[in-house]
This record gives C-alpha cells, sequence and structure tokens, in this order.
C-alpha cells in the first residue's frame, strides 16, 4: 500500500466510529412508537433502549443512512474548521531545524555494508544510482571541507578506498595524492582485492608512469579540449584580461600544430617532445615577409595535398598576424611550454601507460601524485582530470549505452592544488548518469571560489553531500547559516525594588541558530557535520578507520603491508618486455646483408 493512501485511510478510520453512532440514533428513531416526529420524540427513550439491547451495528437501510450522513456531516464541519483555524506552529514558531536521526538517514543506506560510501561513523550513503523509490536518489558528488590536520584522508578518504569488495557496484577509484605517502598506505589492499593500480608521480618521475595526452585525441574536438586545457593551466602571472589577443593567436598555433601531429606524424612522434620542436623550428622575420621557417615550408606542402586540412586552416589564421606579432606569439608559447624543456617531464609524457579509457572497464586506482607545495607541474594532472572525465563520458555513450559498467570515483584531495579543470561546473552536473563521482575535498570553501569564480556555487550545489570537518571563520559562518534556526523556550527573572519588593518571571520563546558560529569552531576535534540534501543536518562522530574490516590490510595497522611502488612498476615493466629463456623453444633466422648494406649503415 502506498504510503499517501495509508495516511488517508489512517486519518479516516475514527470516523466509522461515527457511523456507528449515528446509525444508532437512527435506529432508535425508528424503533419509537408514534406516527409522527412528534409522538416518535416523546417516545424517544422507549426507542433508545431497544436499540441499545444489542450492541450491534444495524444494517437497516434507514439506520445505515443516517450514520453515513452523520459521519461525512461531521467530517465535513472538521475540514471547514481546520481550513478557517489561524495558522499555528506550535514549537516551531521561529525555526523547525534539529539535527537528523538514525530514521533519516535510513532510507538512503545500503543494507549491505560494502555498498555505501563511508561518511561518518553512523551515516552512510549507497552507491545505488537507480534505487526502487526515486524520491531517495542522490548524486555521489561529496564536498568535503576541513583546515589542516583535521583528518580528511584518515577519515573520509581511507575508509572510502576500503570500500572496494562490493560486487553489486564495482568501483574505480582516481585519488589525488599530496606527498604520495597514500599509495604506500592503501595500494597493497587494492592489489589483493584485484585492483589495477595506476600511478603518475610528479614528484619524482622515476617512480611514475608514463602519460601522454595525445593517445586520447581521436577526433578534431578533442585537440581543441587538449590545447584549452593546457592553455587553462599554464598561464604566466603577468597576464590579463587585455592579453587574450596573445591567448588567442597561441591557442591557433597549438591548433595547427597538434592537428599536423596527429593527422601526419608516426606513432612514436605524437607527444610533447615533438610539438616543442615543431615551436623552436618555428621562425618569423619583420624585416622578410618572404621568409619561410621549416615549420612554414610543412605546412605549405601539406596545403598543396589537403588546403581544407583542419591544421592548414588553423596554421592559415595565425599567419594572417604580422611577423613581428608572430614572433612575440612564439616567444609567449615557448615560455608556456617551458616545463617541457626538462628532459624527464618530455620522457615522462613521450608514451603512455595510464590507460585512462580503460579506467570505466575494469576496476582500476590511479594515484595522482603531486607536491602540497610546488604546483610547477600541476597543470599535468589538470590535463590528466579533464582528459579522464571526457574520455569516461564519450565511452559510457558510445560502447555502454550512457552507464560505465565500473562505477568510476573521483577523490579529488587537495582539489585546489590541481588546477582549473575547464568546464568542470558542467561536467559535476552531468556526471552522475554515466556512472561517475566526484569527492571534492577542500581545507576552505574559498579555495573553490579562488579558482573557478562564479562556478563555484554551482559545482558545490551539485554535491548532494557536504561533509564538514573543522573551520572557522567563513566556512563555519556559511555553516551555521545552512544548519538553520530551532525554537527554544526561555525564561527572565526580574525584580522590582522600592517601597515593596516585587518578583517577576516572563516565559517566552525565541529562535536559536541550531550551531552557533563559535560552536562550529570550537567543535570537538572527533565531531563533524554531514548535510545531506533533503535530509535533516547530522552532528556525528568521524569514521573509526580502525573499526573497518579491511583495516588489517593497510599499512597504518602493519608496516609489513607497505606498497613498494618501485617493485610494482619494475614488474609490471618486465611483464611487457618478452624475456626468452634458455628452456624456450624459439626460431633462429640468418640474415645474409651484402656489402653494400653495410655501406648504407
Amino acid at each position: 500500500m502506498k504510503p499517501e493512501m495509508k495516511k488517508l485511510i489512517i486519518a479516516n478510520l475514527p470516523y466509522l466510529l461515527f457511523v456507528y453512532l449515528f446509525g444508532k440514533l437512527g435506529q432508535t428513531y425508528r424503533l419509537a412508537a408514534g406516527a409522527d416526529l412528534s409522538e416518535k420524540l416523546l417516545h424517544l427513550a422507549d426507542g433508545f433502549s431497544l436499540a441499545f439491547e444489542s450492541a450491534a451495528p444495524s444494517f437497516h437501510l434507514f439506520d445505515l443512512a443516517v450514520g453515513v450522513a452523520g459521519a461525512v456531516a461531521l467530517r465535513l464541519m472538521v475540514y471547514c474548521k481546520s481550513k478557517n483555524a489561524k495558522k499555528y506552529r506550535r514549537g516551531v514558531e521561529y525555526g523547525s531545524a534539529r539535527w537528523g536521526g538514525p530514521k533519516d538517514i535510513a532510507p538512503y543506506i545500503d543494507p549491505v555494508f560494502d555498498n555505501n560510501i563511508l561518511l561518518t561513523q553512523t551515516e552512510r550513503l549507497t552507491m545505488n544510482n537507480r534505487p526502487k523509490d526515486p524520491k531517495t536518489a542522490r548524486n555521489k558528488n561529496v564536498l568535503v571541507i576541513g583546515g589542516s590536520g583535521s583528518g580528511k584522508t584518515r577519515f573520509f578518504v581511507k575508509p572510502n578506498l576500503m570500500q572496494c569488495v562490493s560486487k553489486a557496484y564495482p568501483t574505480s577509484f582516481v585519488i589525488t595524492d599530496p606527498k604520495g605517502s597514500l599509495i604506500g598506505e592503501v595500494g597493497q589492499l587494492l592489489v589483493r582485492c584485484g585492483y589495477r593500480v595506476k600511478v603518475l608521480n610528479t614528484i619524482n618521475f622515476s617512480k611514475s608512469m608514463r602519460y601522454n595526452p595525445f593517445r586520447y585525441i581521436h577526433s578534431e574536438k578533442d585537440i581543441l579540449k587538449l590545447v584549452n586545457t593546457l592553455i587553462c593551466n599554464t598561464k604566466g602571472e603577468g597576464e590579463k584580461s587585455a592579453e587574450d589577443f596573445w591567448i588567442k593567436s597561441e591557442r591557433l598555433l597549438y591548433s595547427a600544430l597538434i592537428g599536423y601531429i596527429w593527422y601526419e606524424a608516426p606513432d612514436d612522434e605524437m607527444n610533447f617532445t615533438t610539438l616543442l620542436e615543431m615551436i623552436n623550428a618555428s621562425e618569423a622575420r619583420e624585416d622578410d615577409p618572404e621568409f619561410q621557417s621549416p615549420v612554414d615550408q610543412m605546412f605549405e606542402r601539406l596545403e598543396e595535398k589537403d588546403p581544407e586540412h583542419f591544421a592548414v586552416r588553423q596554421y592559415r589564421k595565425f599567419l594572417l598576424s604580422a611577423g613581428k606579432t608572430r614572433s612575440s606569439i612564439l616567444i609567449s608559447c615557448g615560455a608556456r611550454l617551458a616545463p617541457f624543456d626538462i628532459r624527464e617531464v618530455r620522457e615522462l609524457m613521450e608514451d603512455d601507460e595510464l590507460e585512462l579509457d580503460t579506467i570505466g572497464d575494469k576496476k582500476t586506482a590511479l594515484f595522482l601524485i603531486m607536491s602540497d607545495t610546488d604546483t610547477t607541474f600541476n597543470f599535468i594532472l589538470a590535463m590528466v582530470q579533464s582528459q579522464l572525465i571526457n574520455l569516461l563520458c564519450d565511452r559510457a555513450d558510445d560502447k555502454y549505452g550512457g552507464r560505465l559498467p565500473v562505477h568510476v570515483r573521483l577523490i579529488l584531495d587537495e582539489f585546489a592544488n590541481i588546477g582549473q579543470i575547464p568546464n568542470f561546473d558542467k561536467l559535476i552536473a552531468t556526471i552522475r548518469s554515466r556512472e561517475i563521482s566526484a569527492s571534492i575535498i577542500l581545507q576552505s570553501q574559498s579555495q573553490l571560489k579562488a579558482i573557478y569564480k562564479d562556478a563555484a556555487e554551482i559545482i558545490s550545489d551539485n554535491c548532494d553531500c557536504t561533509l564538514f570537518l573543522s573551520g572557522r571563520g567563513k566556512n563555519a559562518k556559511e555553516i551555521a547559516e545552512v544548519l538553520g534556526k530551532e525554537t527554544i523556550d526561555s525564561y527572565n527573572q526580574s525584580e522590582n525594588r522600592g517601597a515593596q519588593t516585587s518578583h517577576g518571571l516572563n516565559y517566552q520563546k525565541l529562535g536559536k541558530e541550531l550551531m552557533s558560529q563559535d560552536e562550529i569552531a570550537t567543535m570537538d576535534g572527533g565531531k563533524c557535520i554531514l548535510q545531506v540534501r533533503g535530509v535533516r543536518p547530522f552532528f556525528s562522530e568521524k569514521y573509526d578507520i580502525t573499526r573497518h574490516p579491511r583495516y588489517k590490510y593497510l599499512s597504518d595497522a602493519d608496516k609489513k603491508n607497505t606498497f613498494d611502488v618501485d617493485s610494482y612498476l619494475s614488474s609490471l615493466r618486465r611483464k611487457k618486455r618478452r624475456v626468452i629463456t634458455e628452456d624456450e623453444p624459439f626460431d633462429l633466422y640468418d640474415i645474409e646483408l651484402s656489402d653494400e648494406d653495410f655501406a648504407a649503415e
């Protein structure tokens, strides 16, 4: 039975008693002696005695009609009275805020522990994006706010990485790992649970898998996305909106060069090293408009072959500027790509081992290790994030009918240090249906506003869960406002002294913040505030990871569980290189080379 129908039946159930009572009155009138109303009224007492000789209801048509009519009339009177009554909200005159309890969160929890996102010690959220009751459907985006030392990694990141064994909702993780300590602490558990572990390390390039964004370009629109990501995350300190012309010109050149590389270069040259070499080979002379650099000649030959080529069209627009202007643009491009002059960076991005487009196909844990003090190479992480989300959305739509077989959770610790992900405000609003979710972890909400400006509010509004671990100032003020006010009782005592002393006692109701700004700022370190859209807020204990059933597999519990990244990467690369053993049969071919062949060598 539907809850609305059940509520309606319960509300009208008492009126069955009035049907019975009015029916008895009808029976009393019917059984009273007399031919008309006046005579029946005189003998009404006799009729009353006869009617109540038996407690059983009368099913005489007249009695039933009187009973139903009386009950309906009474129900109409009650309805009219309630409609015209004054609107009192007793006990909530100044606010109805209250803390949530077990009954409030119960509809949002999956009965199987491993099928949930862990939020607090007592609150969880099911991974099911399509629950039986659509009213309880919530996206899995979580906004986590907590200052330094508040336990963002211990109380949120690690517990959720331990939720890696769900059979109903298999999950891949993409985790930003400031300082690179997290992979060592949880990597062994993930490997034990059947995960492919991938790592991109921008602190120590020798302990990183290689990442080549060119490998994920499948169309011309992907070229424009890559260029946009590169420009958004490599802005110089001196760039202002007034210099928009230079940025647009750079965009044209990057689009032309990357387009040329993608269409014309062999596979082993599709990387940033080739792009850098092409920029280094470019030249423009103010005093010689007819001068052609090697790159100009390359595009001229390509134009002869295909005048409508994407790269040619972009380069043609770039050439519209004067020689001096082009020279300035080339200098700006060189400055922007300065990090790629480092040999280790070029080697890191010459080939690809991350396989970003398969993260939604198989259970994978991708760790993005970044420095928490230096943002020089964080633009690489922003490129990964941007490409990853777009790749997964396209793969979900093109291959899987709109939903990835493996849910992908982006756990973005120190989100403000990653860099700007282009169009993230639009992406976060659309990824839910593709089985992708983001957990945005910040020290302060103002960090989000500093990077994404007006779009920051859109991003936070698209997170159905907000977990507040600690904070003060603006953070505490905003949380206090969102929590709302409750109505409390207050009384005042007064004393008037004069010729005679009199005392007074005054009771009244007041509105008080559920938790004031100073109470939030001085909140116990083991407590947190959780807000789930459409549910009362919760004041709960932070999650205790030592009580998780898989805690024993972390290095926190036993140092023997520390994950050795170097050994893991070496093992993977050995598997890729086929080594022939002495006992393994193989074919041997003799190749005869002439003297001319040796001379050619």
